[in-house]
């Protein structure tokens, strides 16, 4: 090997010395000054080691200043290669080798860098000699270079026994490239791995072509790591299609890899690619590693634009939020747009700002230039990131109607001294007709006169505008015609000027207030007649016009020629000249008012102050005409699926079509023959995806194509095509689990694709292999014809055999690619007595704190029947000891409602059934589900309509055109329900209920198809039953409910105003007023007001005179739906009425000039009453003060006062429907004054809190009083209001009530009831007044005497109490007096109680009773103690009575009877 450039520093880009730093430059420079003096001395001291010496030529690397750059190549003494030396520089180690780190450090370990380092330690030596006068330094590089060389020595014996194939080989690849496939636009990466040694150079090559990546920036990108080497092609197109080749070569010998590179055009719609970013350009490590900040940036591009449509003369806007981690404040990125993959520079027309985290992109006035593929490119020294939408711009409305639309990019394409050619692009809209041409419109910089350029259109889109001021600029526009009218101009081409090209490198300052631009000529040669044009050629030929172009004479001097133009008819020898009166002073010209079909030839001839040279040679006879033909119509037209918004329409290309623009797209609905374009600005490609479509209509597309020469007819209409996303095959499935195993068969369960493919999943399929000794086989279908259920039985296995199972999931687009292979599984029988784990777990109706889950029982029930489910959770990030269970007492339906979730945590869910057994093992674990409402949710609502039927409604914003609403009762699916009707419009769904009933008590849940689980339920209760059967009988028989009763009161001047507000009122409503059975209406007496909207009826009298007395009455009705109110004033009322209003209207006049002195404020008492004041002065005694709340007038029996110039308003027991804006007005004829204070909101809370403080500060310090119940604590405060927020504490924390714990309201009393107290009840008991500060507290300790004691009074109550409750009684029956004849038989009975059973006693005449044949007596059941005299005499008469005792205490019930002879007469009895 010779001694020249080592191959890494010559093929990679990173190797550069421009990449170092100004240190490592100036260190550089050292190493050359001292290089022969290095060089002189190194073989002596590297014994044996030689060196050879190449300066370095680094021009075909890097632009940077050419200079000399050692490099060495190390041999031992059989002049073998053992590596390569660099100088060292000491002072700067960390520049020195010019590698990367892991390349020094493989470099290290090698024999060359021992030479090496022995090689500098003595050069250095020498040359430190000379400024290091310290014996240490001396003696501590003496023994560098000693250890140094006995290495070197040491490590060259070494090499001395080593075999040399051992050490070089040729290059072999490890791993070769492999070929690939891919869209257009998308990246692909080629990768290799080389061994050998010496180091394998490698080289890339495309179709036996070099790669250069300086040549095309940003297209490929190569890198090579650690004997890996990778090509990275950026953004492929069509012409990326090709063989690459892959050369490793070294000293030993060469070896190449292939590998074919095939691009599909499906994606993207430019061909052009982005360039590469410049801070992209500076950073080259693939790793996106910043150095000059020590970090990776990662960036996000969230909040993006989406497909955007404007019309022209529009201002639109195009913003992303741009996130880059971490976030340095003074690091900005490098912000660029791009139009089509070229870059965009701001201008008048666009605007770009950057806010520190949002790029925005203005685009001040819409054209249809402005069409196209925007994309944002977000660039950091760690890498860049983008996105890209369309842009769509429709055309302004035309001035007159059927007009066409404007042309487009007019272009200024060749400028010269006598004209400049203008070419434009033709609109896609002609307004209904055929355009007849176009108008071109001059006018020049810097004022504002256009001139139309040509007399009749020209059909052309290329016109050559003459008659221009040598030297002027001129800016251009282009206008439409068609019969109907004329189009808006375009928009203004860049200015241009008319003067010859090679006179614009001489040109002087422009005036920018006339854009003329001064050039300066040479003078002319004196008396030399210029010599014959030569190369005369015709560049553009139309009807209109043909342009000549020629070459000068080849002489010097001849700056100042001109030229003559001549033509001649074909056939003929009559040379006319066309510039007869001004000679053309550029070689070029354009020549009119040619005969259209005859044939031409052209000569030039030169001319100067000196004379008119000989003409050039003639032009071949050209016929005048259009030599550009119009394209023909492009091929078949095929519309595909692309989202439920666009379509992707492709088209074959117009045949033999010569300079073409590009391609006009249109759409109709199908049936409606109106086209509409899809795009206003040509499309080079063959593809477009036309956006802005209908979801769910379906459309035709066709096509045409244009040049210059016009446009095409349209291409045949497509297949009709219905616009909705394009539906792919699903994705594998997951989650392969066993639910039951039998001898032969098992029961797989599995969980549905992530993505479904746009549509319905209609079956899975299940294959299975054998794996014997760890060894997989071959794949079998378990099942020819698919399964719809997520659980599917294998039959025909073999026993106690090792499988592995692949679900795959099929929909209308196919079958989608198998799952990853489930865990080997033994077919071996379940005999276990616990059931199998569920399966088929469902998170419905997903809400921020709440959820439902859905299983399926096990397939394995075990030895019992399943009587219950536990429901087990844990956040998805814990580990498996986090699993809880949700419910403790197992659930026996197949669903469960999991609420207090804390929002914005991840969860999952898994599922154990049990039988009499035990509990199973836990299912599967669901996917984690976030406990969050996602926007646009909405709950399941019910309603009733105005005829009282009643419904569910269900509402999905977030539909797409396959969903579907799924109703179930109870979570089962609901296909024939006699007692609902489904009804579905749109997003909406109802189930309407035939005739509400108890029978319809359940839980009703709905869900969405092809949703992101959009769902929701409502649980109907016989309460709820029974509340929406109240409310539907309101509604088929509704009365409109009033707010307020008809009402009268007194305004200004004594006006009289009668009223009523209805809560809720249609605009349809209506209304009567009556008086005294007769209607009235609005007239010079009675003026009416009916306001709608807030349900207010008014009428209005100025004055009440005594006709007036009467009844008054409002009769409302609104649709169904009556009402009245009536208002008596008869007698006095009436009389007091007038008089009020008399004096009312006195009073107004009276009370005048009026201003407030303090503005109206507000205090509270320390009887909690708020009291309104304020403080007027310059009062007289007809001045007036009047109080409102929002807006309406304050009653006087709202305890209005006003004395010694101060207005007060007390509200006593305040509330919160006393929140609102109060107004107090004073006023007089002098005029009038206002103050108001808002009491809402804030304001309101305020003021509570002082009420709140105010009656806390008056509580009562806390009370123990002992009931038979138990204990309570309680406090008095002089106010209680309802508003008023306490805490009551125990131990310094909130206690938690229940049945044995509870707390109330009496009158002022606040207490807390303990309930059966005991010894865990003692301690500090504190009541908390919340009042918007500090709070205050009353507090008490329930402990020690002061709990003795009252628990001790508790007891004796309490015992006192179930003595009460338990003594013996005597309930009744028994009356005071009985007569009776005698002969007859009496019968007495009353009711006994006491617990424990009382000892009854009869008693005659106080004397006790026994029991025989004539006093039968009786205690039955522990209840019924009965008397019976089976004959009764007149022995029989006297007081009887019963005695009840037990132990807690003893009652009595007398009675007297009274026998009588058959014939006397009865005593009256007595009762």
């Amino acid at each position: 090997m010779s001694g020249s450039l080592p191959f890494y520093q010559k093929h990679h880009r990173h190797y550069d010395r421009g990449y170092r730093s100004r240190e490592a430059q100036s260190a550089v420079s050292q190493y050359q000054q001292t290089s022969s003096t290095y060089s002189s001395q190194s073989k002596s001291s590297s014994k044996g080691i030689a060196a050879s010496f190449t300066a370095l030529d680094e021009s075909s690397l890097s632009p940077l200043t050419k200079r000399a750059k050692p490099t060495y190549l190390a041999m031992d003494k059989e002049n073998q290669i053992i590596g390569y030396v660099v100088p060292i520089y000491r002072g700067s180690q960390e520049y020195a080798s010019g590698l990367s780190d892991t390349e020094e450090a493989r470099l290290k370990g090698s024999s060359g860098y021992m030479a090496r380092r022995g090689l500098f330690s003595s050069a250095m030596e020498m040359e430190r000699s000379e400024h290091h006068t310290s014996r240490r330094s001396v003696m501590r590089e003496s023994a560098e270079r000693i250890s140094l060389t006995k290495r070197i020595h040491d490590n060259e014996e070494y090499h001395k026994r080593m075999n040399e194939d051992n050490l070089m080989h040729t290059p072999e690849f490890v791993i070769k490239p492999r070929s690939h496939t891919v869209w257009e636009k998308q990246c692909v990466r080629l990768h290799c791995t080389v061994s050998g040694w010496p180091e394998p150079r490698v080289v890339w090559y495309k179709n036996n072509v070099s790669i250069d990546p300086m040549a095309n920036p940003g297209k490929y990108k190569l890198e090579s790591k650690y004997n890996v080497h990778s090509l990275e092609i950026n953004r492929c197109d069509f012409d990326d299609t090709a063989q690459y080749r892959v050369s490793a070569m070294n000293s030993k010998g060469e070896l190449s890899a292939f590998a074919s590179v095939v691009v599909k055009r499906f994606k993207g719609e430019v061909d052009e690619s982005l360039p590469v970013p410049s801070q992209q350009k500076a950073n080259s490590r693939s790793d996106g590693w910043a150095c000059e900040y020590g970090i990776t940036f990662e960036t996000h591009v969230v909040d993006k634009f989406g497909v955007s449509f404007g019309r022209e003369g529009e201002t639109l806007s195009l913003g992303c939020t741009v996130v880059i981690y971490p976030n340095l404040q003074r690091y900005k990125p490098e912000i660029e747009w791009f139009r089509d993959d070229k870059l965009l520079t701001p201008s008048k027309w666009i605007q770009t700002h950057w806010s520190g985290d949002q790029a925005t992109l203005t685009l001040t006035h819409l054209n249809k230039e402005d069409e196209g593929l925007y994309t944002l490119r977000v660039t950091t020294k760690s890498g860049y990131e983008t996105h890209s939408a369309y842009v769509f711009v429709r055309d302004a409305d035309a001035e007159v109607e059927g007009a066409p639309g404007s042309p487009l990019d007019v272009v200024c394409q060749d400028a010269n001294k006598d004209y400049i050619i203008i070419s434009w692009k033709q609109p896609a809209v002609d307004g209904g007709s055929a355009i007849l041409g176009y108008f071109v419109d001059r006018c020049e910089v810097g004022t504002t006169n256009w001139i139309q350029c040509n007399d009749t259109p020209v059909k052309f889109a290329r016109y050559p505008v003459t008659g221009l001021v040598e030297g002027r600029s001129y800016i251009f526009r282009v206008r439409a015609v068609n019969k109907t009218g004329m189009s808006h101009p375009s928009r203004v081409s860049l200015p241009a000027a008319a003067m010859d090209p090679a006179d614009r490198a001489r040109k002087g300052t422009s005036a920018p207030w006339t854009g003329q631009i001064i050039v300066t000529e040479e003078e002319p040669a004196e008396g030399v007649v210029p010599s014959k044009p030569c190369e005369l050629t015709i560049t553009e030929a139309t009807r209109n016009y043909v342009v000549l172009s020629w070459k000068p004479p080849g002489e010097k001097g001849h700056e100042g020629i001109m030229y003559y133009v001549e033509k001649c008819v074909a056939g003929s020898d009559s040379w006319q000249r066309v510039n007869t009166e001004i000679p053309v002073k550029s070689p070029r010209f354009a020549l009119f008012d040619l005969a259209e079909g005859k044939s031409y030839s052209f000569r030039v001839r030169a001319c100067n102050s000196a004379g008119v040279g000989e003409p050039s040679e003639p032009t071949e006879p050209t016929t005048v005409g259009d030599k550009l033909d119009i394209p023909a119509a492009p091929g078949r037209v095929v519309p595909t699926r692309n989202t439920d918004t666009s379509v992707v329409v492709s088209w074959e290309a117009s045949k033999d079509a010569k300079e073409l623009i590009g391609y006009y797209i249109e759409s109709s609905l199908v049936g409606k023959n109106q086209w509409e374009p899809c795009n206003n600005k040509p499309v080079k490609g063959k593809r477009f995806i036309c956006h802005g479509l209908t979801t769910e209509e379906s459309y035709v597309f066709r096509v045409r194509a244009l040049n210059a020469a016009g446009l095409s007819d349209f291409s045949q209409e497509s297949e009709a095509i219905k616009v909705k996303a394009a539906i792919a095959s699903p994705a594998p499935p997951f989650g392969i689990t066993v639910l039951e195993c039998e001898r032969d068969s098992m029961v797989l369960a599995w969980k549905q694709p992530a993505f479904i493919g746009g549509a319905d999943i209609t079956g899975y399929f299940v294959d299975y292999r054998e794996v014997v000794g760890g060894v997989p086989g071959k794949w079998h279908e378990a099942n020819i014809k698919s399964v719809s259920e997520r659980a599917y039985r294998v039959s025909e296995l073999k026993e106690n055999m090792d499988y592995q199972f692949q679900v795959r999931a099929a929909n209308m687009a196919g079958v989608g690619i198998p799952s990853a292979p489930s865990e080997v599984f033994r077919c071996e029988e379940w005999t276990i007595a616990v059931p199998g784990p569920p399966h088929d777990l469902q998170a419905l109706e997903v809400r921020k704190t709440s959820l439902t889950l859905l299983w399926k029982p096990p397939v394995y029930q075990g030895r019992d029947e399943v009587n219950g489910y536990y429901v087990d959770i844990k956040e998805a990030a814990a580990g498996i000891e986090a699993w809880r269970g949700v419910n403790e007492k197992a659930c026996t339906s197949r669903y469960l409602k999991v609420s207090n979730l804390k929002e914005g945590e991840t969860y999952v869910f898994r599922v154990r059934a049990q039988n009499k057994a035990g509990v199973s093992k836990p299912s599967e674990a669901t996917e984690p589900v976030l406990a969050d409402t996602k926007p646009g949710t909405k709950d399941m609502v019910v309603d009733v309509d105005d005829d009282g039927v009643v419904s569910l409604v269900f509402e999905c914003s977030l539909m797409t055109p396959d969903s579907k609403f799924v109703w179930s009762k109870n979570y089962e699916e609901m296909t024939e329900n006699p007692r609902m009707t489904i009804e579905t419009k749109g997003g909406k769904s109802r189930a309407i209920f035939n005739n509400l009933d108890v029978e319809d008590i359940g839980i009703y849940s709905c869900i969405v198809t092809h949703t992101d689980g959009a769902s929701g339920s409502y649980a109907l209760t016989e309460e709820g039953v029974k509340e929406l059967l109240k409310v539907s009988h309101d509604h088929k028989f509704p009365i409109i409910p009033l707010k307020t009763e008809l009402a009268v009161e007194l305004q200004e001047k004594g006006r009289v105003r009668f009223w009523l507000q209805a809560e809720k009122i249609s605009a349809n409503g209506k209304v009567e007023y009556v008086f005294n059975d007769n209607v009235i209406s609005q007239g010079e007496k009675y003026k009416m007001n009916f306001d709608k909207n807030t349900g207010v009826i008014e009428m209005f009298m100025d004055s009440l005179s005594n006709q007036d007395e009467g009844t008054y009455t409002f009769q409302l009705q609104d649709g169904k739906a009556t009402n009245q109110s009536s208002l008596v004033l008869i007698g006095d009322v009436f009389k007091q009425l007038q008089k009020e209003a008399e004096f009312q209207r006195k009073e107004w006049t009276r009370k005048q000039g009026p201003h407030f002195v303090e503005y109206l404020s507000y205090e509270v008492t320390p009887d909690c009453i708020v009291r309104l004041r304020c403080k007027v002065g310059n009062m007289k005694k007809d001045s007036v003060a009047l109080w409102y709340k929002d807006g309406r007038e304050i009653k006087a029996n709202e305890k209005l006062d006003f004395s010694e110039g101060v207005l007060n308003l007390e509200i006593a027991q305040i509330s919160r429907k006393d929140s609102g804006v109060y107004e107090t007005i004073v006023k007089d004829d002098r005029g009038k004054d206002t103050s108001k204070l808002n009491l809402t909101d804030q304001g309101f809370k305020d003021l509570m809190n002082q009420v709140f403080s105010v009656i806390a500060n008056s509580s009562t310090p806390l009370k123990i009083q002992s009931t038979e119940e138990g204990i309570r604590l309680y406090t008095f405060v002089n106010y209680y209001n309802d508003e008023l927020h306490v805490t009551w504490k125990y131990k310094d924390s909130a206690i938690a009530f229940s049945d044995r714990i509870k707390s109330g309201v009496v009158g002022e009393q606040l207490w807390l009831q303990i309930s059966e107290p005991t010894e865990k009840d003692k301690g500090k008991y504190a009541i908390e007044f919340f009042d918007g500060k500090g709070g205050l507290q009353r507090t008490v300790e329930l402990a020690g005497q002061a709990f003795d004691d009252a628990f001790a009074e508790f007891q004796r109550l309490k015992a006192a109490a179930i003595a009460e409750r338990n003594r013996a009684r005597v309930a009744g029956g028994l009356p005071d007096v009985v007569t009776i004849q005698e002969g007859k038989a009496l019968n007495l009975t009353c009711n006994i109680s006491g617990d424990p059973l009382p000892e009854v006693t009869w008693l005659k005449n106080d004397r006790e009773m026994v029991s025989d044949d004539h006093y039968l007596l009786k205690f039955e059941s522990g209840k019924f103690a009965s008397f019976t005299i089976t004959q009764v005499n007149t022995a029989d008469s006297g007081k009887y009575s019963i005695l009840v005792k037990n132990k807690y205490g003893t009652e009595s019930g007398e009675f007297t009877v009274s026998v009588f002879l058959p014939d006397e007469v009865p005593p009256p009895s007595k009762k």
